[in-house]
Parts: C-alpha cells; sequence; structure tokens
C-alpha cells in the first residue's frame, strides 16, 4: 500500500500527455479496435485529438458483439483496462459487488497513478468507484462530465446522489472541472454548464419562417421506451387532432413500447395523423427537423435531451417537460413550449401557444441558441477543458 499512499503527494512525472477515462459504456472489441455506443465514442475521439496515449477503464459486453449503434475508438495509442459490472439490485448482487469493489478500486488508482489527466463518466457504478479513487490524486488534472441529471431538486437514485456530492465537494474533489448540463444556481466553484453537440459549424441553416397555418408537423426522435413518454406523446396529438387542428406527427426510434404503440394508433384511428418509421438514419431524421414545424419530448427525466437541441438547431420549435436543463434551454419558455405531463394541461398549453404566441420569433430565438453549440465549438471546448481553462460562455 506504499504506492497508494506515495500517489496521494506525488504527481506521475511523464512528457507523454497520457488520458485516463472511467466510463459506464459497455465495450466489444474486433479486427483490433475496441467499439462503444457511437454518441459516447464520437466524443471521446474528441478529447483523443489532444493526447498522446489514452486509457480507457470499463467493462466488456456479455457477448462480444458490435451493434449497430456501436463505432470504434480512432485513437491509434489506446488500451482498454476491463473491469467487471457491478449492481446492488439484490442480496446476490450486493454479495458479489462487495468482492468485486477492491480489485476495480485497485484498477482505478493504478490507471491514475500513470495518467497525466484523469476524466470521469458520470453517473456509473465503474465512475463511481471512481469518485473515490480520485481523492487520492489531489495534485492531477481532472474533469467529470456528468451526462445525467444535475438538478438538485430531482428525484435519483442515492449512487446519483452520493457522485453528486463527492464532485461538489471542493476539499474531497480537488483540480476537478465538473462539466454539467445547464446552470444551476448556489454552485461551487467547480461546476460548469458544458453543452453537448451533434452538428458542425457547416451545418448551419438560415431561419427560415414557417406557414403555421397549414398541417403542424412534429417530430418526436427518442427511443420507445417509458421514460421518454410516446404514448403521451401520440395521444397530444390525437387531442389536437380531435379538436379540429390538422396536426402530422413523425415518430423515430424503437424500443419495447413499439407494438404497444402501433395498436394504439390502429385501434383509434390514427393511421392519418401518427406515423411510427421505427430507427432511421440521422440523415432522414435531419431531413424531418427542417421541415417540421415541432420537436416533441415529454420525458420523465433526462441528462442532456439531444434531440430537443437537434430539433431546436433547425428552427424546429420545441415542446418538452421542464425536467433536467430543458427550461435552461428553452429559455423559461421564450426558446420553446414547455409542458407538464398531464395531458389535457399538455393539449391546452399547446393550444394556447399556437394561437397566441409569435412562433416565428420563438423558432428563431430556438435556432439561434442551438446553433451557438456545434461540433466545432465542443472540440475547441475539449481542448480548453484538458488545458484547465475551460469557462462556459452562454
Amino acid at each position: 500500500m506504499r504506492w497508494l499512499v506515495e500517489s496521494i503527494f506525488q504527481q506521475t512525472k511523464t512528457d507523454i500527455m497520457k488520458l485516463a477515462i472511467f466510463t459506464l459504456v459497455q465495450h466489444s472489441f474486433k479486427d483490433g479496435r475496441y467499439y462503444g455506443y457511437a454518441p459516447y465514442v464520437n466524443e471521446m475521439n474528441l478529447w483523443g485529438k489532444y493526447v498522446e496515449e489514452v486509457v480507457v477503464v470499463g467493462t466488456k459486453k456479455p457477448i462480444n458483439a458490435v451493434d449497430d449503434l456501436d463505432t470504434a475508438y480512432q485513437h491509434p495509442h489506446l488500451k482498454f483496462v476491463p473491469v467487471p459490472n457491478f449492481n446492488i439490485l439484490g442480496i446476490m448482487d450486493t454479495f458479489k459487488t462487495l468482492i468485486k469493489l477492491p480489485y476495480i478500486f485497485v484498477k482505478c488508482v493504478q490507471v491514475m497513478r500513470q495518467a497525466d489527466h484523469i476524466h470521469l463518466r458520470c453517473p456509473a457504478n465503474v465512475s463511481l468507484v471512481a469518485c473515490f479513487a480520485q481523492i487520492f490524486f489531489p495534485n492531477k488534472k481532472k474533469s467529470t462530465k456528468y451526462a445525467g441529471n444535475w438538478d438538485p431538486n430531482s428525484n435519483q437514485p442515492w449512487t446519483y446522489r452520493l457522485q453528486q456530492a463527492i464532485l461538489r465537494n471542493t476539499f474531497l474533489t480537488r483540480n476537478m472541472q465538473v462539466l454539467v448540463y445547464g446552470e444551476w444556481p448556489n454552485e461551487t466553484t467547480n461546476i460548469h454548464p458544458f453543452i453537448s453537440a451533434t452538428y458542425y459549424e457547416d451545418e448551419k441553416v438560415a431561419f427560415n419562417p414557417k406557414d403555421y397555418t397549414q398541417t403542424l408537423s412534429f417530430v418526436f426522435a427518442g427511443a420507445l421506451v417509458v421514460g421518454k413518454r410516446p404514448l403521451l406523446t401520440i395521444q397530444i396529438i390525437e387531442r389536437l387532432h380531435h379538436k379540429g387542428i390538422p396536426v402530422l406527427l413523425h415518430m423515430y426510434g424503437d424500443g419495447l413500447l413499439m407494438p404497444e404503440l402501433q395498436e394504439y394508433v390502429k385501434t383509434n384511428g390514427l393511421e392519418s395523423v401518427v406515423v411510427l418509421y421505427g430507427n432511421q438514419d440521422k440523415r432522414v431524421v435531419k431531413a424531418s427537423l427542417v421541415e417540421a414545424h415541432f420537436n416533441i419530448l415529454p420525458s420523465k427525466s433526462e441528462g442532456w435531451p439531444k434531440a430537443v437541441a437537434e430539433g431546436m438547431f433547425f428552427g424546429c420549435i420545441p415542446i418538452a417537460t421542464p425536467v433536467s436543463c430543458v427550461g435552461w434551454m428553452l429559455g423559461e419558455g421564450s426558446r420553446g413550449i414547455l409542458i407538464e405531463a398531464e395531458l389535457e394541461a399538455a393539449v391546452e398549453r399547446i393550444v394556447t401557444a399556437v394561437t397566441t404566441s409569435d412562433l416565428d420569433a420563438m423558432a428563431k430565438a430556438a435556432l439561434t441558441w442551438s446553433q451557438q453549440y456545434t461540433f466545432d465549438r465542443l472540440e475547441a471546448d475539449i481542448g480548453r477543458v484538458l488545458a484547465g481553462s475551460y469557462r462556459c460562455e452562454v
């Protein structure tokens, strides 16, 4: 244990910038390359541009297979350090976790000791262990991308709260830039707003006013799971249709609720106003967002509502529940329509907005705000994080 104690006071000396990443993403291996969930890996490839070596600490997939949503790391000098997955959902799982934790902790410390910059991807089981391990390296440069809901008033698992508490504690967590979605009051000095992005600078479009007197086109883009509330989305469109408002909903995504949603659409005769496309190429979704009037996502919870930001980028007015940082993104209603997750109230709010609001001004405000945050800017922001000089201009 002597080397562990010494690590508290010493920083590894090296001329090579080595980035250590601790992540929840499960990995697979194929043809000499490691693969993971594409949105995460695409961002980590940006981080890798600024360093000479990358070490990833994460878990392997139970079956080594590359899925359609996976992509490969691009860094030429990448090492993957596997650790066992764990959870505390049951008594046996908790017992197994207690056996695994010391091994995972030691692995985290070993990797951190050799790194120049420590980067945590939270919230997650592996990063929870890494949150404790990083305490032993107060002199290392560190950053955390907290991809979940940072709202201090939201209802979250206690493990998420624990990670947030450690990250906020500037005594335990030193030299750390904590990157969170949204701007929150009364935060510690190490908490910084950080905006993800999907589109590049050259994909910007000029604002194009739309005709809101014709059939109103809505886009839902997301997994067809309970948390995204796709059924509520369909029911909102159904009520608007029954009120005599011409509407059309394009639903992109797949999931466990697909059969139930298809049956609901068929049973209620909504085939002319609701179209379920399943998973589609991002170019198809992008084209739909460019043409649509509204982008709707009445989620139960979000970290970064990627689909909302993507719609705003093209002047598509967002309709969303005020969870996580959504209220901040929508300018508390100046850049979109905030609704509650109650059907009648949501419908009434949309009808009021459609009939009384300056929708062109709202759409233009949404586009202007979202187009500040391009993939090009994200890359520059990551460079500033690694240099220890990041400040978000919001």
